[in-house]
């Protein structure tokens, strides 16, 4: 087929899995989309909470469009506010988390699908 739909809701939720079901949801529908070259996810942190970790990239430049809720956004340290709408472009070597305001917050993440491009970062990057 020369195109794939998903309802976001059908792709399976990878928080739980990785202990992070009580703070967050990640959705990853690269594959649910057969997506070749597309990276792409679906985000929602509850309220008032913070995402379970940060991560970075070594390639790929990601794009983060909050479509509900608003919180902040930590880039390297540095917290920025964000609402219904922003579109955030990280390039790829800056650490990013999200933390959820009192409604949550809902984001998309959008890149190029680099296979084992990613690091996880364990430190509490927002002391």
């Amino acid at each position: 087929m020369s195109y794939t739909i998903k309802n976001l809701r059908d792709v399976e939720d990878s928080a739980p899995k990785f202990g992070f079901g009580d703070v967050q949801e990640a959705r990853f529908a690269q594959r649910d989309l057969e997506a070749q070259e597309t990276g792409f996810s679906y985000h929602v942190v509850k309220p008032n909470c913070r995402q379970g970790f940060a991560h970075r990239h070594d390639a790929a430049e990601e794009v983060y469009v909050v479509v509900g809720g608003a919180g902040r956004m930590n880039l390297d340290g540095e917290v920025v506010e964000i609402e219904r709408l922003d579109a955030i472009r990280v390039a790829p070597p800056i650490a990013r988390t999200f933390e959820a305001g009192p409604d949550g917050l809902e984001l998309l993440a959008f890149g190029p699908h680099h296979e084992g491009d990613g690091e996880i970062l364990k430190e509490d990057v927002w002391s």
